[in-house]
């Protein structure tokens, strides 16, 4: 014992030096970015550019520096030339530029991930650092050369190598997910660290670590290849705003903050789509065919007009003709430019034939002068105005997909390729909210469609009209500055100028994520069986390069318009530029579990990958039948509030998931609501019942609720009817795998087959 707590205070040690060197560079951080800030806005504007880009830099250092402060360090390698190096979060130097720590991501710390015993890579041992806060509290070693094993300062009880895996799928779930950085599998940092190139699909059951893997390659790739993506930027797409809330911190604790995450229905700025199309609507507006419909919804807004218009101007007696509408929309379409830009030409154009047909008339040449008064006067007219509106409807992209979508009309014009029936399925009321699957086809008519050069003119006035706003009150500031015997030693419109310039430095995460146009370097897609066709072609104009990192499960899909083969869906979109790569473990489902679910799988016929359990958790699955169906709510709420007593804690880690089909979903959250102040007191329940929805410790949802998140225990309630409901099998198979300890099966009905071995 004396050996072993001799190698607790050397780490403890060396962790308080690691901490102290962190504690200097928060403090010179913190120090740089408040000398920044005591200089003021004052200043030429490259001077404020200046001092902006070094405010914005010392910012991201101090916010990076302070995401790492938990398990700074976690491993040591002791390698066979006798050096120690120790590695963690971030890398930390000394003055002298000497290593300290070496980030998880070098390529120097990468045998903490690889070594084995047969392939040691120069390594005789690994260590991992048990840290609570700033505290070693354990350590566990893996001799990978065993002529180190007669070294007297060794415990055989630390020589197990599984320790800390283990330990980290026992703790229990806090409603956010941790990193995985200190406990990386082999499997998974091959294919962390692959390459940048192409589209890099990883598929895995339940449990894997997909979603942890996908947030690891980003923060390695974002390390690895700095220069390429610090100006593009990172996209990572995720299923719900719950599962990105779930992930939020993984990404700073590995010390990168610059990754935009959305979801699909949040994806174009200024679109929020709140609700959901289900089975047969959402099949159908995921089809590539949606790319042709939409570009003749466009073609729809340039039409030729079917008899000729006259009118009058200064007494002349002027005509609007068909061929030259037709002409004009030809040289227009010529340009390739989108619809609304493309129409400033055609709107150019129609009106200098007019101006032609008023000289004529007129008899005589226009100079130039009197041309430009002929032509804005051909402008004004109402007339005019009308017409060539008609034949070159300025349209937006939500107006264009909404009459889509809710004029019959224009939708058996723009989609032939759709029965009566399938148009049917899609209709709905006029500016009814929108849906994820209704995104899709707002981003492909905004690319065809281009900015409606109307509203670039509305902007311009705004802008305008701030300046003329900024310019007042820069002269009530002189003259206020006056009238007091101050002298401001600039004129209203420099002072002006710099009110306009003075402001916060957007981000280029900031800058990306209000640009529908934004191309990133890199595309992160979790939960990416349940994307359609025309959610990948939306992705792939973001990304030029085809760089992605594509994770899920096909076994798992529970849309329609989702993908069961992964060749299917993107072949298609990124012809051959794709690789597949397999996560075969399952970390977080105990093995009876994934056993089950594996039989289940078998049985419905879904694709799923073979899958093998890390542990083993004795009694993991529990089976409950009832009767009287009438009886299930009632035991549904015994056993949730059973299990809260047994894992929920007021520190707000342990979490509890009761998942039914849809139709159940209510009355059981009132049941169980109601049975928890009997069982944990009135301030504890009360305590739950205030907890915001994606918080709550205790919590009633449908399966496509609970997709790509994790709880230690789930009450199942029927499982046959979750079965049979919108997702099918799928949604029992994603159901029934999200625990970490234990499933309870709650029925009144018999289990379907295969859940029983």
């Amino acid at each position: 014992m004396t050996g072993r707590q001799d190698e607790l205070a050397h780490e403890q040690a060396v962790v308080d030096e690691l901490y102290a060197r962190l504690d200097e560079l928060r403090s010179r951080a913190r120090g740089r970015l408040r000398a920044v800030r005591r200089e003021g806005p004052s200043g030429s504007p490259q001077n404020r550019s200046e001092r902006d880009a070094f405010a914005t830099l010392y910012e991201d250092r101090a916010a990076q520096l302070d995401a790492v402060e938990d398990r700074l360090a976690f491993g040591r390698l002791d390698l066979d030339e006798g050096t120690v190096r120790y590695v963690g979060r971030i890398g930390l130097t000394d003055d002298e530029q000497r290593s300290m720590l070496t980030d998880w991501r070098a390529p120097a710390a990468e045998a903490f991930y690889r070594a084995t015993a047969l392939r040691p890579a120069g390594v005789r041992r690994r260590r991992h650092l048990v840290t609570a806060g700033r505290k070693v509290t354990g350590v566990e070693d893996e001799l990978l050369d065993l002529t180190g094993a007669d070294d007297g300062d060794l415990d055989a009880s630390s020589l197990s190598g599984e320790g800390a895996l283990l330990a980290a799928l026992a703790t229990r779930r806090t409603g956010r997910m941790s990193d995985i950085v200190a406990t990386i599998q082999a499997e998974q940092d091959r294919i962390i660290r692959s390459d940048l190139a192409g589209a890099l699909v990883v598929q895995g059951g339940p449990g894997t670590g997909k979603t942890a893997v996908a947030l690891h390659r980003a923060a390695y790739l974002l390390y690895a290849h700095r220069r390429t993506l610090e100006k593009a930027g990172v996209l990572l797409v995720g299923p719900s705003r719950s599962f990105l809330r779930y992930i939020d911190q993984v990404l700073p604790s590995l010390g990168e903050t610059g990754v935009v995450s959305t979801t699909l229905g949040d994806l174009i700025p200024g679109i929020t789509a709140t609700a959901v199309d289900e089975g047969e609507a959402a099949e159908i507006k995921g089809r590539l065919l949606w790319a042709d419909v939409v570009r003749r919804a466009v073609r729809a807004r340039e039409r030729v007009p079917e008899r000729e218009v006259r009118f009058r101007l200064d007494g002349h007696s002027l005509v609007i003709r068909p061929r030259d509408v037709r002409d004009a929309i030809a040289r227009a379409r010529r340009t390739h430019k989108p619809h609304n830009e493309a129409r400033t030409g055609f709107v150019r154009d129609m009106l200098a034939r007019l101006a032609e047909q008023y000289q004529r008339a007129d008899g005589g040449t226009l100079t130039p002068e009197d041309r430009a008064v002929v032509l804005e006067d051909l402008r004004s007219l109402r007339e005019v105005r009308v017409a060539l509106n008609l034949a070159w409807f300025p349209i937006s992209p939500k107006k264009l997909v909404d009459d889509l979508l809710s004029r019959p009309h224009r939708l058996a014009e723009a989609a032939p390729e759709l029965t009566a029936a399938e148009r049917a399925a899609v209709l709905r009321a006029p500016w009814a909210p929108w849906t994820e699957s209704d995104v899709p086809l707002l981003d492909e008519a905004a690319e065809l469609l281009g900015e409606d050069d109307a509203v670039a003119r509305a902007e311009q006035q705004s802008r305008a009209a701030e300046r003329a706003e900024a310019l007042a009150h820069a002269r009530s500031v002189i003259a206020s500055g006056a009238a007091a015997g101050a002298m401001i030693p600039v004129d209203a419109e420099t002072l002006a100028e710099r009110f306009a310039t003075t402001g916060p430095r957007l981000t280029t995460a900031e800058r990306a994520a209000a640009d529908r146009a934004w191309t990133y370097g890199h595309v992160v897609v979790d939960e990416a069986q349940e994307l359609s066709p025309m959610a990948w072609r939306m992705l792939a104009r973001r990304v030029p390069t085809r760089s992605m990192t594509i994770v899920g499960d096909v076994a798992q899909t529970s849309s329609r318009a989702g993908a069961r083969s992964w060749s299917a869906a993107l072949t298609p979109v990124l012809g051959s530029g794709w690789r597949l790569e397999e996560l075969t473990v399952s970390y977080r489902t105990p093995a009876e579990v994934a056993d089950a679910a594996q039989r289940i799988a078998k049985a419905a016929g879904l694709p799923a990958s073979p899958l093998t359990a890390a542990r083993e958790v004795p009694g993991a699955i529990v089976d409950v039948p009832v009767a009287d169906a009438a009886e299930v709510a009632a035991r549904v709420a015994e056993r949730a509030v059973a299990l809260a007593t047994e894992l929920v804690g007021p520190d707000g880690a342990g979490r509890i998931a009761v998942v039914a089909s849809d139709p159940a979903v209510a009355a059981l959250r009132q049941a169980v609501g109601a049975a928890l102040p009997a069982a944990l007191g009135e301030a504890e329940a009360a305590r739950l019942a205030d907890q915001r929805r994606e918080d709550e410790q205790v919590t009633v949802l449908a399966p496509r609720d609970v997709k790509g998140l994790e709880y230690d225990a789930v009450v199942l309630v029927e499982p046959t009817d979750i079965a049979h409901g919108p997702g099918g099998w799928s949604d029992l198979y994603v159901a029934m795998t999200r625990p970490t300890q234990r499933l309870v099966v709650v029925r009144a009905t018999p289990l379907p087959d295969g859940f029983t071995g």
